[in-house]
């Protein structure tokens, strides 16, 4: 039995390859999947608290990893893997180390030299990242979480409500991030440091 979503704007379609990677085959439905995805995600959260994670740690590419195995390992078995296909979003799969180290540097110079305030160095990590699309599925969610270990690690400032939904499902709020990112996009990260604090 294959599996069959109707994704929403912004999500980032999966392959059949990807699709046989789901551990848990009874499965069927979009919010079922979102419903065990949660769950996995609680734990990497919990994985999180109480952890001394310095910039030099959270900004590395076996930080990012073991992050997004933290958040899918008991859904996906693909977790933590850079994806391995091209998608309708993101840079070609080939480039993703490269672009991660670009985006690591950067970090680590706007910390150091207070480039931004800590909420745009924590948004502009997470619009990176997820422009970035590291892995089959999961990036919006797991950027955020990003951000929020950076303000809550390397700032000691409280985490993003990211509009207080669960921005995964359809809605007014949804679509105020899908439109908040896109102005990222364009080099306008306001509407974006505006959502993540409502």
């Amino acid at each position: 039995m294959g599996l069959s979503f109707d994704d929403l704007e912004g999500q980032t379609p999966l392959d059949e390859d990807e699709k046989l990677g789901l551990l848990i085959p009874t499965i069927a439905t979009r919010g079922e999947l979102d419903e065990f995805e949660q769950q996995n995600i609680e734990l990497a959260i919990q994985w999180t608290l109480g952890r001394s994670l310095t910039p030099e740690t959270i900004f590395t590419e076996k930080f990012i990893r073991m992050l997004h195995f933290r958040m899918y390992s008991k859904v996906w078995s693909w977790a933590g893997e850079f994806r391995k296909t091209n998608k309708n979003i993101g840079i070609d799969k080939w480039q993703i180390p490269v672009d991660l180290r670009q985006l690591f540097d950067d970090a680590l110079f706007w910390h150091k030299h207070h480039s931004f305030q800590p909420d745009e160095i924590a948004v502009r990590f997470k619009h990176r990242l997820v422009s970035i699309h590291c892995f089959a599925n999961g990036n919006g969610r797991h950027s955020r979480l990003m951000a929020d270990i950076i303000m809550e690690n390397v700032y000691k400032l409280p985490v993003f409500t990211w509009g207080a939904a669960n921005l995964s499902s359809h809605g007014n709020i949804r679509e105020t991030y899908i439109q908040a990112v896109k102005s990222a996009d364009k080099g306008d990260y306001q509407p974006l440091l505006d959502f993540a604090r409502t």
